[in-house]
């Protein structure tokens, strides 16, 4: 089996969602980590939401208007008193989230080895170029893949479908990575070769089959790739 592209998922991969952490405490003192969690957690709840529906296409709202109103029941949950000022500046954090620091290296050496190197994601086409352009990333990631098109978010095999697609190529020969075990079991699923990045060491799901690999950072990418041949050759799995 040869990997010969690799797709990444955007928010918590690439960028840290959870970077608003700091705006958000700076706001709401004692608060800031426990709303960014619950902003992430009904931000994710209500993809499902929309595309559990029956109707996804009457239902679908684009990414960005999901993570707004996801805040807002993070704020309401929590008790505090979200201005429009306030909620304005955490909704303009999340055009600009950090990157995980290893990510620009990683990046890069898919460059310097020919491999394709694009984005899979549930946020909205304008959402994701803010987020590339203000991350330096563009000239390091193409395709960049919205689910907009096919009105479903993840875990909907149709988002997945938007890949292979894309790059011509089948599921099998992309190596798609999350740092979101439930997008890695997804992904699977649908058939790509795939791999979990999981940062914080959490458990691994008991739904299976497990991810292909899985690693502490985006350095594994690297690692499952195995060691560079010539430029723009196909990579085997070591």
């Amino acid at each position: 089996m040869k990997i010969r592209a690799v797709l990444f998922d955007a928010y918590g991969t690439l960028f840290d969602v959870h970077s608003v952490a700091l705006a958000a405490e700076q706001l709401f003192p004692g608060q800031g980590a426990a709303l960014s969690q619950l902003w992430r957690e009904k931000q994710i709840e209500y993809t499902r939401l929309v595309t559990m529906s029956g109707q996804p296409e009457a239902h679908y709202r684009p990414f960005w208007e999901l993570t707004r109103a996801a805040l807002q029941h993070g704020a309401d949950r929590l008790g505090l008193d979200l201005t429009p000022a306030a909620e304005e500046r955490l909704m303009n954090e999340y055009r600009h989230l950090s990157l995980f620091p290893e990510n620009r290296e990683v990046l890069a050496e898919l460059k310097a080895r020919g491999i394709p190197a694009g984005i899979l994601s549930n946020g909205d086409p304008e959402m994701l170029a803010v987020a590339v352009k203000s991350a330096g990333l563009a000239e390091l990631l193409s395709p960049v893949l919205s689910v907009h098109p096919v009105r479903r978010y993840k875990t909907d095999p149709a988002a997945y479908a938007l890949g292979p697609a894309a790059l011509g190529l089948p599921a099998r020969e992309i190596l798609f990575v999350s740092s979101n075990a439930w997008d890695a079991l997804g992904a699977t699923w649908f058939g790509y070769s795939t791999l979990w990045v999981n940062r914080s060491g959490a458990p691994a799901e008991r739904l299976g089959p497990a991810p292909h690999f899985t690693g502490r950072s985006l350095r594994e990418v690297l690692a499952c790739l195995g060691k560079p041949r010539t430029a723009r050759a196909a990579v085997a799995f070591p």
